[in-house]
């Protein structure tokens, strides 16, 4: 007889056997299964004199795959058109990334060699589906300047308009006065047109209000 018994301390995980016999007594079955926990928990308690419990993570330089799952109307602006966007996150990364629909979501598989490549492009694609959320504080940059206000991209591929009301609590005449393109601010997002999905952002909401002058 072949017997093998797999398992933790809590109990048996798995099972395989191999006879030449017709049939097995109970107690021997008993017996071996007896004689398998205990040499179970001496091994078990052997190795936890090394480790008690697995590793929150890899080696850093240990290859890796990470699963992500996505919302379907996102899968196009990962791909980018004619897959630019894709492929320039595995150039700049150096991990592989496969995406395709399977139930109505966009399933992602980030392979890489290392953790800073897969958690590279990981970083990536959060920035590219994340959705912004009403009362959210963002670091943005200023892309473009009108004469009514500025448009700020919060995230990658996302602007949002800073009109030139909520700049700052004072009266602006221009934007000018106190933006310029490429400046970094924080700003806070304090609506989401529900027509057109824009996005209205504000920075005079996180400056301390003036004191009014007593009269």
């Amino acid at each position: 007889m072949d017997f093998k018994v797999a398992g933790t301390k809590d109990g048996i995980t798995a099972v395989q056997m191999d006879m030449k016999v017709d049939g097995l007594p109970y107690e021997v079955l008993a017996e071996a299964l007896n004689q398998a926990k205990e040499g179970r928990l001496h091994i078990l308690n052997e190795m936890n004199k090394t480790i008690s419990e697995a590793k929150s993570d890899f080696k850093p330089h240990a290859p890796r795959i990470v699963a992500m799952v996505i919302p379907k109307d996102m899968i196009g602006a990962v791909i980018g058109p004619g897959g630019k966007i894709i492929q320039e996150m595995q150039a700049v990364t150096g991990a592989t990334i496969n995406i395709e629909e399977v139930d109505g979501m966009g399933h992602i598989q980030i392979m890489g060699t290392n953790k800073e490549s897969v958690e590279g492009a990981v970083s990536r694609i959060k920035a590219i589906t994340a959705v912004p959320e009403i009362g959210e504080v963002y670091k943005g940059r200023v892309k473009n300047i009108m004469p009514f206000g500025a448009f700020v991209e919060i995230m990658p591929g996302k602007d949002g308009l800073l009109h030139i009301s909520e700049i700052e609590h004072r009266r602006l005449e221009k934007v000018e006065e106190v933006l310029k393109e490429g400046d970094e601010i924080e700003v806070k997002l304090i609506a989401v047109d529900e027509k057109t999905g824009k996005l209205k952002l504000s920075r005079k909401v996180l400056l301390p209000k003036p004191e009014k002058n007593e009269a």
